[in-house]
């Protein structure tokens, strides 16, 4: 048709490692022990059932449909998006005994709007992604990387950057319970909640940094941060679950100084909190393990 393109993009990886142990990283795609996806600097795969013909799902807003799965081999994955028609597939094929390459291989149909778009920004990140869940695979199979890790160019940490999961808005949780006590009839709550994707922390240790505050108290689930002053008091709660960080802010008020503060700075609070809670989230993200590493309890040769 006028005005489309055609993007042909492929990557292949040789592996020194059998082709069928290679092969099973691609049957736990999008599931809780996904070995290959990049997460949690990269979207995560989710689909809604176990990987098989039909599954629908897709990572971050790129959305497909399993069309074709031959384990221990190959799967496709067709888009149902608007960004274009077409499919992206990982392949695995034996060279030998002991070795084998993995190709990633994607092609779409787009228009003119939807191609310039996905060359300025989406396809660095598509790249990077792919080697990362190469670099995955070869940490997977044969305990280490041979080489450095795949590069992560500028503009796809850009891209990272701006499309960074925001925090929504919630209620304030009945299981923060050291805020709760700390500060049983505060003048002011709020509460911001971010998703937890595979391999973020779940200990509340690993969330110190998240404010500039003293630590409080440390339960199993909730780390209580806080600060007080002669006008007024500050507790902050980091509460985390399997599926989400929640940040509970709780302020209780002295005097008319404190009252008068506090009029002018709750108008900044949330985006504050929303700041600091985004940028903690990112920054141990990046800082957590491969899911090459993480995810290697299945595999031959590992306990």
């Amino acid at each position: 048709m006028p005005g489309t393109r055609t993007v042909r993009n492929v990557h292949q990886r040789v592996v020194e490692a059998p082709a069928e142990t290679v092969g099973a990283l691609l049957d736990r795609l999008s599931a809780p022990d996904d070995p290959l996806f990049p997460t949690p600097v990269w979207p995560a795969m989710v689909l809604d059932r176990p990987l098989s013909v039909g599954a629908d799902g897709g990572h971050g807003r790129v959305r497909y449909r399993v069309s074709t799965h031959e384990p221990g081999r190959s799967v496709r994955f067709d888009t149902t998006d608007d960004m274009g028609t077409g499919y992206h597939r990982f392949d695995v094929e034996p060279l030998g005994p002991d070795r084998c390459r993995m190709t990633h291989t994607l092609e779409m149909t787009m228009g003119a709007g939807a191609f310039a778009f996905f060359k300025l920004a989406i396809e660095p990140v598509h790249d990077t992604m792919v080697e990362e869940s190469f670099d995955n695979a070869e940490r997977a199979v044969l305990g280490a990387l041979p080489h450095p890790p795949a590069r992560r160019p500028a503009r796809a940490l850009l891209v990272n950057r701006l499309f960074w999961v925001r925090p929504a808005a919630a209620p304030v949780p009945d299981a923060a319970r050291l805020l709760h006590e700390a500060v049983p009839r505060p003048d002011f709550t709020d509460a911001w909640r971010l998703p937890l994707p595979p391999g973020m922390p779940r200990d509340p240790e690993a969330w110190r940094q998240v404010l500039p505050a003293q630590v409080r108290a440390t339960g199993e689930h909730e780390l209580l941060l806080g600060e007080d002053a002669f006008h007024l008091d500050y507790r902050a709660s980091v509460l985390l679950d399997d599926d989400s960080v929640t940040l509970v802010s709780a302020v209780r008020l002295h005097n008319a100084l404190g009252r008068l503060y506090f009029a002018l700075v709750r108008h900044v609070h949330p985006f504050m909190a929303r700041l600091m809670l985004r940028r903690a989230h990112r920054r141990l993200a990046f800082a957590a393990r491969p899911a090459g590493e993480r995810n290697t309890r299945l595999l031959p040769g590992h306990t």
